[in-house]
């Protein structure tokens, strides 16, 4: 019985242990990287373009509202590179889908906001990755362009 309760109370100890130094990074990725890998470009929706933080644009002809996407998937296995850019093209995909339900051509101003914290690029992503998931959240605005 006294073995029963020390290899339990072993357990525990090594659970609190590995739960307390749980690893939590953000990362940043290139935006190019993830978008010219073969395949991205049958994920993607031609007809819904896609502008990262201040990068130029056409002219706006109507705004259709800030939305955001948040994309997790499982890293088990899985380099950080391969987990983020799996989940920024997810989420790239899921801003598109929005800007057609919203009848937009575009979502510009595209930033990461990763547990609330705004990171603007024209070429980097943020990841946040953790021991089993990697997360990503990203913010756009669903516009119609002239063009």
């Amino acid at each position: 019985m006294k073995m029963a309760v020390y290899v339990v109370l072993s357990l525990v100890l090594v659970f609190a242990t590995s739960t307390s130094q749980a690893r939590n990074e953000v990362l940043r990725f290139s935006i190019e990287d993830v978008l010219s890998q073969p395949g991205a470009n049958s994920k993607l929706n031609s007809s819904i373009r896609l502008f990262f933080g201040d990068q130029a644009l056409p002219a706006i002809e109507r705004k259709l509202g800030t939305f955001t996407s948040n994309k997790k998937t499982n890293a088990f296995n899985k380099s950080d590179v391969e987990a983020c850019n799996w989940a920024f093209l997810s989420a790239m995909m899921s801003l598109q889908e929005r800007a057609i339900r919203e009848r937009g051509n575009a979502v510009v101003n595209i930033r990461s906001f990763y547990r609330k914290s705004e990171f603007s690029s024209t070429s980097e992503f943020e990841c946040g990755a953790g021991t089993f998931v990697v997360g990503i959240t990203m913010v756009g605005e669903v516009v119609r362009l002239t063009e």
